[in-house]
């Protein structure tokens, strides 16, 4: 199909938003590194780094924008806006759309660029799943009687609301995805994220003694995969080898427009075009981020060949391969710095994990990826819910 790019040609370089520069923590394992770390505090800590090497004056901060799924409500952006030195003007927002609530958050923030809304955004997700707060209900009168749950409802039993891992064994046996093909993708996903770990280094702001992600499971190989039992169902395919593992993290983004990104000095950067949200099936919510994925590239009078660089978060391998056929696209050509298979799955900052390798791959001499090429990212969330973007590099 012919390009034509019908939501960014005609803005003028002060209304067209980019992604200047992402940084992030290590990724720490559930109950590891990170284990009493809360997630203001995870936050807070990439925060200073992000503004001083943007040269941006505090001052000049429109809003932090940080999506996040598990924690206990309030404000996590506008704590740990606090927490890290910002001054009180700068206001904070938190947003849930679990998974996708990074990736959204660094929407939110490109389309008020585009409005006039603002200048200056930081941007992304964070998550502690490791003091992530216990649930109650207070579904009885009887005082000290919480009614505790294990973790929210995201749809009603009519359509089904499975647990993850379920859901992921749904996805598997409707798309005909077997045990084999779910291992090969997964040791793929190790393989390229640990050849990618050098580009990722640059981007890591070291907390608490730790400079490198804890997540990855070193030495892997097919012979180690294929010795991992069923996790979720007896005689299922899916395996806690060819799933995520939960971890603490967070990765935020600055974002601003073209013009105040040359004129800051900065050379390559990855300019918003457009996205989507879309939902699908709640009972194999893992294909979600496939639908919105169709969508926005119908918007944008594109085929999936027109795309050079993809990242579709890795939940499970399952929903990877399920999402690749929906849309079309060879798995091969997805994630090509790894992903969350090998170094996890900080629920609110996978989204924005998404994006900083969609922006290394621009901006790392040498990178995949098409200097002119579109760029898109997506994530499934619970619930059937799936968000895309896309993306092009712009010189400056």
């Amino acid at each position: 199909m012919v390009s034509l790019n019908l939501f960014a040609e005609g803005r003028p370089a002060g209304r067209r938003a980019a992604i200047v520069l992402c940084r992030r923590t290590p990724f720490g394992r559930l109950r590891g590194v990170f284990s009493t770390i809360e997630a203001h505090d995870l936050l807070a800590a990439v925060l200073p780094a992000a503004q001083e090497d943007a040269r941006l004056a505090a001052e000049d901060i429109d809003d932090v924008i940080i999506g996040n799924a598990t924690g206990g409500g309030g404000n996590v952006a506008r704590l740990a806006a606090l927490t890290a030195g910002l001054p009180a003007a700068v206001p904070g927002l938190t947003i849930d759309r679990q998974c996708a609530s990074g990736l959204e958050a660094i929407v939110l923030a490109c389309r008020l660029v585009e409005s006039g809304a603002g200048s200056w955004f930081i941007a992304g997700g964070v998550e502690s799943c490791s003091t992530a707060p216990l649930r109650a209900h207070r579904l009885t009168s009887l005082p000290g009687a919480p009614d505790f749950y294990s973790r929210v409802r995201f749809a009603p039993d009519a359509y089904g609301d499975p647990d993850a891992g379920e859901a992921a064994e749904n996805v598997a046996s409707s798309f005909g995805i077997g045990r084999e093909q779910q291992d090969r993708y997964a040791l793929l996903s190790y393989t390229r994220t640990m050849a990618s770990l050098d580009g990722m280094a640059a981007e890591i702001v070291p907390l608490a003694g730790c400079d490198s992600d804890e997540t990855p499971r070193r030495g892997m190989t097919a012979a180690l995969l294929s010795r991992f039992p069923a996790a979720f169902k007896a005689g299922g395919s899916v395996t806690a080898g060819n799933s995520c593992a939960d971890a603490d993290g967070a990765v935020i983004a600055v974002v601003t427009s073209i013009e105040r990104a040359r004129k800051a000095g900065f050379g390559t950067v990855l300019e918003f075009h457009d996205s989507v949200s879309a939902g699908g099936p709640p009972a194999m919510f893992g294909t979600a981020g496939a639908y919105a994925v169709r969508q926005l590239l119908q918007r944008l009078r594109l085929g999936p060949d027109a795309v050079s660089s993809w990242e579709y978060n890795e939940a499970f391998a399952a929903q990877v391969l399920a999402s690749a056929q929906l849309i079309g696209v060879d798995p091969g050509k997805l994630n090509l710095h790894g992903g969350a298979l090998t170094y996890g799955h900080p629920y609110g900052a996978s989204g924005a994990m998404l994006v900083a390798n969609l922006l290394r791959q621009v901006t790392i001499p040498g990178a995949h990826g098409r200097d002119d090429g579109w760029s898109v990212a997506a994530v499934s969330a619970a619930g059937g819910v799936g968000t895309a973007a896309a993306f092009r590099p712009a010189m400056l």
